[in-house]
């Protein structure tokens, strides 16, 4: 069946949960459970979209840096860096 377990080995993990737990609280871990993975799945989904969508793009050019005068010091502080993916 599931990776070599077969009807009774189900059965005996399904009970010895059942005594850990009760059956009040299996709903609830089954509930979370599922919730989790739902998480899980969506996350993954968006980082593939993500890899997507910059694989699409064609890559961003660096504007050159100034060098030698005064000024160019003060106005790369006044620019935000902005953050590129490296190809």
């Amino acid at each position: 069946m599931f990776g070599g377990l077969g009807m009774w080995e189900m059965v005996l993990i399904f009970m010895v949960v059942l005594l850990l737990f009760g059956a009040k609280r299996l709903p609830e871990i089954g509930s979370s459970l599922g919730k989790g993975i739902r998480e899980f799945k969506g996350s993954l989904r968006e980082i593939e979209r993500e890899i997507q969508i910059s694989d699409e793009e064609p890559p961003r050019s660096v504007p050159p840096k100034h060098s030698g005068s005064e000024g160019g010091e003060e106005e790369e502080e006044d620019n935000p860096r902005r953050l590129t993916p490296s190809p």
